[in-house]
């Protein structure tokens, strides 16, 4: 399994302590959950959005941390957010961003993507790679990848600067644009470019593919794409973005979490919120038949190799 440091687009020393991971950035901070920011929910399926919002809403009850939340439902004509504007680290989360910006960039000029560039991709998505993350960020440079979020209508998105891939400033609005962008035609991402995001992101290692997963029926397919990273202050920021096809429903699911006292527990605040989401779109599926993550995540930290 790839370890989720912070990886930086040039050297860093080779061990990096816990707590110790990454410079202090500029930045608004995630809002106090002392303004306790309610879960709001519409549908056009009768009664849905009030069940949504109390079980969103009860699940983060005994949950420290601020988190945030994004749903949309197409089919039902559902949304619910939390704290849909506030920016969080976004550890390898931004991955899927990276990859739909070569991908972009690519269709451009109406090339395919190099053997090189599709093994990078490949690992990046499916393993989380770090090293081949850095690659392809080098590679486009931040000014294509602000161009992909220009185009993407990605507005609140601010990329890492100094290499920083991780330290790219995300919300749950633009995550849940860009899964749109990546389930449905539009002129941004090309059909081909689309299916081949969801396809990686449906391979995802079976050690990482916990989170907005946790709940789902088995008919359902699922791709998802998740980022954990530790900083000396907020403690540890989880997230798990999400897409999900069948049954009925065609949706996307966005967590993105910060101030967990341990990785596992950001994970398993996002996996109490998946677990009511998909109950509540699927309320006659039987426990038996839904997903459960089958690998506890690993918390260490592995040294990262110079050059």
């Amino acid at each position: 399994m790839t370890h989720h440091i912070f990886l930086r687009a040039r050297v860093l020393p080779a061990v990096i302590a816990a707590g110790v991971l990454v410079p202090v950035v500029a930045g608004a901070a995630p809002a106090s959950a002392a303004t306790a920011p309610r879960v709001s929910c519409t549908s056009g399926k009768a009664g849905l959005a009030a069940k949504l919002q109390r079980d969103i809403t009860a699940a983060l009850a005994t949950r420290s941390g601020t988190v945030a939340v994004g749903l949309r439902d197409r089919t039902t004509n559902t949304t619910c957010t939390l704290r849909a504007t506030t920016s969080y680290d976004s550890a390898s989360i931004v991955k899927v961003t990276v990859l739909a910006t070569l991908l972009w960039d690519a269709k451009k000029t109406n090339r395919y993507l190099t053997t090189r560039e599709s093994n990078l991709a490949t690992a990046m998505i499916t393993k989380s790679d770090n090293a081949a993350t850095t690659s392809l960020w080098n590679q486009l440079g931040v000014t294509k990848v602000k161009g992909f979020l220009a185009a993407a209508g990605m507005t609140r998105t601010v990329p890492g600067s100094g290499g920083y891939w991780g330290l790219t400033r995300i919300n749950v609005t633009d995550e849940q644009r860009l899964l749109s962008l990546i389930t449905a035609r539009n002129n941004v991402l090309s059909d081909n470019a689309r299916a081949y995001i969801l396809k990686l992101m449906g391979r995802v290692i079976t050690s990482q593919r916990w989170g907005t997963p946790a709940g789902a029926p088995s008919s359902v397919s699922k791709q998802v794409k998740n980022g954990w990273l530790q900083r000396s202050t907020r403690g540890w920021r989880v997230h798990s973005i999400g897409t999900f096809k069948g049954g009925g429903h065609d949706y996307t699911i966005s967590v993105l979490t910060d101030g967990n006292s341990t990785m596992n527990y950001g994970v398993n605040t996002i996996q109490a919120v998946a677990k009511v989401i998909h109950r509540d779109l699927f309320p006659t599926t039987p426990a038996a038949s839904r997903y459960t993550p089958t690998a506890t995540p690993k918390e260490a930290y592995i040294a990262v190799p110079q050059g």
